[in-house]
């Protein structure tokens, strides 16, 4: 288990926490194996009822880490940041997530498969798939446009600007705008209270309410990685990853 995700269980609440502020808690392969991992044994504990995401109070995390990402690109299916995708869309209980500063990417997209979501006011969420040349992940190009209607969705995949905790707080992204200091522990109020409630009755209602869209996302899943893998082997990307190493603005006018 990763030590840049800390994982902790207590009153039927396991609770996920990114612990690598130094690096803004950008996610690593080992750090995606680990919180796959987690889920695993969460789903198969019967003494967990929900499990809570959370980062720290100035940031919840500013996506992929570049360096390992490009070190280890997903190539196959079975790559963990799939495999932790895969878990989280499917996973039957309830999963309650806490979100202050910036959440970049992967960071804002999980949110899509969570089912509670608080934000500290300084919450800042992009989707800048599209500025690294690439495209969508986590059935983000199926989940947003469903949640935000198509045009709200088209300014935030296509544009990747970033939308604070009340702009997601009018789209349905997140169900409460808290001070960033409360997010965690509110989040962690919210979780215990599902905890104390029947296991089984919380995984019928999840399952009733997503019924029908779990194939869906997964295959829409299958296809965003197999295009993002392509595209992150083409010239666009490779511009946009050079020139954020390099600490420059990307130059697509040959793209």
């Amino acid at each position: 288990m990763s030590s840049d995700i800390l994982v902790h269980t207590e009153g039927g609440v396991c609770t996920l926490t990114f612990n690598r502020l130094d690096k803004k808690n950008s996610i690593t392969s080992a750090m995606y194996a680990a919180m796959a991992d987690a889920l695993d044994a969460a789903q198969a504990d019967a003494a967990v009822r929900v499990v809570l995401i959370q980062g720290d109070a100035t940031i919840f995390s500013a996506g992929n880490d570049i360096g390992d990402f490009l070190n280890q690109p997903p190539s196959t299916q079975d790559s963990p940041v799939f495999r932790f995708l895969r878990n989280i869309a499917a996973f039957p209980k309830p999963i309650v997530a806490a979100v202050c500063g910036p959440a970049v990417g992967i960071g804002t997209t999980l949110l899509f498969h969570c089912d509670l979501v608080y934000a500290g006011d300084n919450a800042a969420f992009s989707m800048p798939f599209v500025n690294l040349g690439l495209c969508p992940e986590a059935a983000s190009s199926l989940l947003v446009p469903q949640m935000f209607g198509y045009h709200r969705a088209a300014e935030a995949l296509l544009l990747g600007e970033p939308f604070m905790a009340e702009a997601a707080l009018e789209v349905g992204l997140v169900n409460r705008v808290v001070p960033p200091t409360e997010a965690n522990s509110i989040a962690q109020q919210q979780a215990r209270k599902l905890a104390a409630k029947p296991l089984s009755a919380l995984i019928e209602t999840k399952r009733l309410m997503k019924k029908g869209q779990g194939a869906v996302v997964l295959e829409r899943m299958a296809e965003e990685g197999a295009s993002f893998g392509r595209m992150l082997r083409e010239p666009a990307a490779r511009e946009a990853f050079t020139a954020f190493m390099e600490k420059r603005k990307p130059d697509f006018s040959k793209v």
